[in-house]
């Protein structure tokens, strides 16, 4: 048997292995499983560049990477994803948590630092890893937070890395579909959501790494990719104080839509559509008529 290889080696051979397995990141994607290999974080890496791997090293690396190489998510074969300051545990019963999602939660922070309130109070629907509910409790210190799914599963996860950051004592979960196990007497300052928003014709043209690994019903928003819109928009206002903000991450190819959605209920003004980074419509808010 010959010599292992070292952490260099391993990872330019990686990196062509997941370059002709047609990763979009080849390097960056067998960095990253170097480090969850070696239990260290990705800039640690070429601290040592050239010792050479133990078997059990070797061993871990070899599976993620052939993992990856089938378009496994990384997320899901680290276990992990960060995103805007907490790190969130993940796995195939959640979605992966998008940089394009860190959007809603700057509106939604703007809005929350805007109110005169000691204890704001917000509900997030479809919360899934618990992605926009624990960075809001993590960067706002006093929102407390209603954070609904409607399946057990993800919600369960979410609860795990509410407990792990420090946040279960401001965050509540609870199972329902869209409003309809929130409390009737509850009203939010501010209700946020992420919804599944991918019309079924869509599916098939989603990467592999989407369409093969993450869950279809955290992504599919019915025939047009409207079903959500449709009953969590004109269902906010008897859910928000007066003046309270709803704010949705949205598909930009139905931006007008959603918009039309929420002039029609005629509860809505302050309408705002906020770009991401990419210079994409990325989240529509309004405010509900005092």
């Amino acid at each position: 048997m010959g010599a292992l290889p070292t952490v260099r080696e391993a990872i330019r051979a990686a990196t062509a292995t997941l370059s002709d397995a047609k990763s979009e990141s080849p390097r960056l994607d067998a960095e990253l499983l170097m480090a969850e290999a070696l239990g260290v974080r990705r800039d640690e890496l070429y601290a040592a560049p050239e010792r050479r791997l133990t078997e059990p090293e070797s061993a871990a690396f070899d599976g993620f990477v052939e993992r990856r190489g089938r378009r496994e998510p990384v997320a899901y074969i680290v276990g992990h994803k960060a995103f805007r300051m907490i790190e969130l545990q993940v796995n195939e019963n959640t979605l992966i948590p998008r940089p394009e999602t860190e959007t809603v939660v700057e509106v939604v922070l703007e809005e929350l630092n805007r109110l005169d309130k000691e204890t704001p109070l917000l509900l997030d629907i479809g919360t899934g890893s618990g992605a926009i509910a624990l960075a809001l409790a993590t960067e706002h210190p006093r929102v407390r937070v209603v954070a609904t799914e409607v399946h057990p599963a993800p919600l369960e996860m979410a609860r795990l890395n509410a407990t792990r950051l420090g946040l279960a004592g401001r965050v509540e979960f609870i199972v329902s579909d869209v409003y309809d196990d929130v409390p009737t007497e509850a009203h939010f300052d501010v209700i946020v959501s992420n919804p599944p928003y991918v019309p079924v014709e869509a599916m098939r043209r989603l990467a592999p790494e989407i369409r093969g690994f993450e869950p279809h019903v955290a992504l599919l928003g019915g025939q047009h990719g409207m079903d959500f819109y449709e009953r969590i928009i004109p269902g906010a206002p008897p859910f928000l104080v007066p003046g309270g903000m709803l704010a949705v991450e949205i598909n930009d190819g139905r931006m007008l839509e959603t918009l039309q959605l929420f002039i029609a209920s005629g509860r809505f003004e302050d309408i705002d559509v906020r770009n991401d980074l990419g210079g994409l419509p990325r989240v529509i808010s309004a405010r509900e008529k005092q």
